[in-house]
């Protein structure tokens, strides 16, 4: 499975399921990195913290995200999200990582939501 870039994701947002890794902060808003122009998160996106996924065994996984179908996942710049990536991928989901994550969307005049 190859990542997803930022052309993809835009035109894809609501035909694909996409999941914010990053702190609780990151994704509404709160504790965003300073150096970023815009705070939030990917619109229609989902909260899972990559520490959270880390603590969960392949049946909570399924159980918090459903049955295995294609996600992407983001982080601020690609790290955490390529490893939660790694661990979908290993309990059957098509899991793509946006490596461009909230450092790139930030950057553009795509929607946010906070």
């Amino acid at each position: 499975m190859t990542d997803i870039d930022l052309d993809e994701l835009a035109t894809r947002l609501g035909d694909v399921r996409v999941i914010d890794v990053r702190s609780a902060g990151e994704y509404d808003g709160t504790r965003g990195y300073p150096g970023d122009p815009r705070q939030g998160h990917i619109p229609g996106a989902e909260h899972l913290d990559v520490r959270e996924l880390m603590a969960m065994d392949a049946d909570e996984i399924r159980a918090r995200l459903g049955d295995p179908q294609e996600l992407v996942v983001y982080c601020h710049s690609g790290q955490r999200s390529a490893y939660a990536a790694d661990i979908l991928r290993a309990v059957g989901y098509e899991a793509r990582n946006y490596v461009g994550s909230w450092h790139e969307w930030s950057r553009t005049e795509l929607p946010i939501e906070a």
